[in-house]
């Protein structure tokens, strides 16, 4: 009977530590997770931002290269 009590025991000792260990572990899991979404959203924030310009960036460029035609074909 002593015997049984000492494993039921062992067993609910061994079982409470692997729940310790787990619980951290996740918790840490977590805190790395959403670390790496928040970076993540902030990248795609900062790229969104880009895609916006870039249309307007592209225009200015078509603008400049008509002008540019322009000059070139006054000089000559």
């Amino acid at each position: 009977m002593e015997n049984i009590i000492a494993t039921i025991g062992a067993a609910l000792v061994s079982g409470v530590i692997t729940l310790v260990g787990v619980i951290i572990a996740n918790s840490k899991s977590r805190a790395l997770t959403d670390y790496k979404i928040s970076e993540l959203t902030k990248e795609v924030k900062e790229h969104n931002g880009f895609a916006k310009r870039m249309p307007v960036v592209e225009e200015r460029i078509k603008v400049i290269n008509h002008k540019l035609e322009d000059l070139e074909a006054y000089h000559k």
